[in-house]
């Protein structure tokens, strides 16, 4: 009797010590969709497919740390693609038509999309508007302002400072670009800032609960407008990856990417209601939309089918996030 005792604390122990399943949930779904398309294709298991697949993420990915440092405080970022893109048109259109050296440039369109950060944040902390209002707003501005500064033209001829991220290496075959390496190491310093600093655990702690973390001392209001600018910041450099990517500065990009943002923070086991997940979930979240697409594509298909499939991947990711919520 006393042998059976001690094997099931054991056994609760080990279960205990294990990863929930919203952190293993993104794991296995990213393992199991990769071994079926590979079963249909064997143009999917490759380093140069693989490569392709982190690089058709990319912008989305580092979108996604900002995304998920907000949703973290139990807000929501709407504008992350729009911002980005007006990011990208202040960089592309002083380096190419103002003629201003290339990191000046760069440099001026991170203070616009960090500015843009600031003022969610502003508008959040001091007038007490709800994230999701104030982030429709930005969106707007930022969508307005994109298409007035460039003209609704797109800029080329850009200089090679500006393209650096989209220039590529190889590892054995398989060719990686230099915006790949950047998007790994964002997440890494992402990890360590949340993980390691008394900043990243009071991000939580305001996310999990507000009152309780000002109640200990907490600066509530300047961690999220701190939250915010940072996750401005980062919608510049992501921007940055954006014109390295394509060549171009675009005034019709990132229409879409807010959606896509959140869904890969969803899918990536961080919770809506804030508090509760891992950054590295939102990589894994982005590279199960980048799997999908591109197995898919190799399948031959329809992209509509591929638009139906992530809305199904995240209403469950979110009904799982419910759930766990409820048992807890």
């Amino acid at each position: 009797m006393a042998e059976q005792k001690s094997s099931a604390v054991v056994g609760r122990s080990l279960l205990a010590r294990l990863p929930s399943l919203t952190v293993l949930g993104p794991f296995i779904a990213l393992v199991l969709a990769s071994i079926y398309f590979a079963a249909q294709t064997d143009r999917f298991f490759t380093g140069q497919n693989f490569s392709l697949i982190v690089q058709q993420v990319m912008v989305a990915g580092v979108l996604g740390i900002g995304q998920t440092l907000v949703i973290l405080t139990a807000g929501i970022d709407l504008s992350c693609g729009l911002v980005m893109a007006l990011g990208t048109m202040v960089m592309t259109k002083l380096a190419v038509e103002s003629g201003l050296p290339p990191l000046l440039a760069i440099g001026l369109g991170l203070v616009v999309t960090t500015g843009f950060g600031f003022l969610n944040g502003l508008l959040i902390t001091r007038i007490k508007l709800p994230p999701f209002i104030v982030t429709l707003g930005t969106l707007n501005i930022a969508l307005a302002l994109t298409q007035i500064y460039s003209g609704a033209q797109t800029v080329s001829g850009l200089p090679n400072a500006l393209l650096f991220f989209g220039n590529t290496f190889k590892v054995g075959s398989t060719v990686v670009t230099y915006g790949t390496i950047l998007m790994l190491l964002l997440y890494v310093l992402a990890w360590f800032f949340l993980s390691e600093t008394a900043p990243g655990r009071h991000l939580y702690a305001v996310g999990n609960n507000p009152e309780a973390a000002r109640l200990t001392g907490i600066p509530t209001q300047r961690v999220l407008l701190i939250v915010y600018t940072l996750a401005g910041f980062i919608y510049g450099i992501a921007g940055l990856l954006l014109v390295a990517r394509t060549g171009v500065g675009d005034p019709n990009a990132g229409q879409t990417d807010n959606l896509e943002t959140i869904t890969a923070v969803v899918l990536g086991g961080t919770s809506l209601f804030g508090g509760r997940g891992m950054i590295f979930g939102t990589l894994l979240g982005a590279l199960i939309i980048g799997v999908f697409r591109n197995g898919l594509t190799l399948t031959g298909v329809p992209s509509v089918y591929q638009i139906l499939i992530t809305g199904i991947l995240v209403i469950l990711a979110v009904t799982t996030d419910q759930l766990s919520k409820k048992r807890a």
